[in-house]
């Protein structure tokens, strides 16, 4: 390990952000060592080192933080609402999450990591406040009295009340943000976990001109989505920040899932049909509340959804042309 550099893990760093936090961390001049159950699918990770194995084993957490003064802690059971909401994943989303952060902090904590980052989630918010698409309340405090829609929030929210505790008995210095819907470019865009904005990507990318996608619901439950570069922003001021949080890292800019996929239309320049379909939705409203990033960071989001969009659909654009069958030639 190099000397005279703060040493710092990203585990997760072969996932969507923690592969991005890996490239913006280097860029600052930490030596990183990212973790994680695979490498990066899409790209060489820049990390001084990248171990690879199950965080869910003691052991390998044990390894995973020797050495290290700082822990970003995004690795979790997750995916999009098609993996969170079936039902058909939630014992294991629920133990393998539990199980990474419980040996996170153990492990670390004897190692002397002093500080831990951890990636919540805006899906620990009741549902109950988010039942009107046109007026969902996810300030922070409004989490309590607990209702999340899936078994992935209450295993967040859980794990938000076990880093704290953490802090309490042990002294750790802890930061925890609420990530609302992240996207851009190398993460999942194809195979069931991928989010909203890369399948509506797809979806028009994939579709010949005049065709149709398909939209799970009527297509008016409405979201906000945060461009990947203002997400890592957000928690590189939260981390050197001395706020706890927890803390929303969202964007206030809401949309219908029918607004995104009009908007990723338009980018690609393609006149498409919507056919809505039944399928899990998640709740029907949900919308970053900013108030209390921009009192406590001095600080928010403002690239606008359409320009991440133009981003990413370039690149989704990309990979499905990579990976079509060839047609014959003969």
């Amino acid at each position: 390990m190099e000397q005279g550099k703060q040493h710092v893990l990203v585990a997760g760093a072969g996932g969507f952000i923690g592969g991005h936090l890996v490239k913006r961390l280097k860029s600052e001049g930490y030596w990183v060592r990212g973790v994680d159950i695979k490498q990066h699918e899409y790209s060489q990770s820049p990390a001084d080192e990248f171990l690879v194995g199950d965080l869910c084993d003691p052991e390998f957490a044990r390894r995973s933080v020797e050495g290290i003064e700082d822990v970003y802690q995004l690795a979790a059971d997750m995916g999009g609402a098609g993996y969170i909401f079936t039902g058909d994943h939630d014992a294991a989303v629920m133990r393998n999450s539990a199980t990474i952060n419980l040996n996170m902090l153990e492990f670390g904590r004897l190692a002397g990591v002093r500080r831990f980052f951890y990636s919540s989630s805006a899906c620990i918010y009741p549902e109950y406040n988010q039942m009107d698409p046109d007026n969902p309340k996810c300030s922070e405090e409004s989490a309590y009295p607990a209702a999340p829609d899936s078994e992935y929030g209450w295993e967040k929210l859980f794990s938000e009340r076990l880093y704290l505790s953490f802090m309490r008995n042990y002294g750790v210095q802890v930061r925890i943000a609420r990530f609302h819907n992240i996207f851009g470019i190398e993460g999942s865009w194809t195979g069931g976990k991928e989010k909203a904005p890369a399948a509506m990507c797809r979806k028009v990318a994939e579709a010949p001109p005049g065709g149709e996608i398909e939209i799970w619901g009527d297509g008016k439950q409405t979201r906000s989505f945060l461009y990947v570069d203002e997400c890592l922003e957000g928690v590189r001021r939260l981390m050197e920040s001395d706020f706890t949080g927890p803390v929303n890292i969202g964007s206030e800019e809401m949309v219908t899932i029918n607004q995104l996929a009009e908007m990723v239309m338009s980018i690609a320049n393609k006149e498409l049909s919507i056919r809505h379909i039944p399928g899990p939705l998640g709740v029907r409203g949900r919308n970053s509340d900013n108030k209390l990033m921009r009192e406590k960071l001095g600080w928010e989001p403002s690239r606008p959804l359409r320009q991440g969009l133009e981003t990413t659909y370039k690149w989704i654009a990309a990979q499905v042309a990579k990976h079509s069958p060839v047609e014959s030639l003969v």
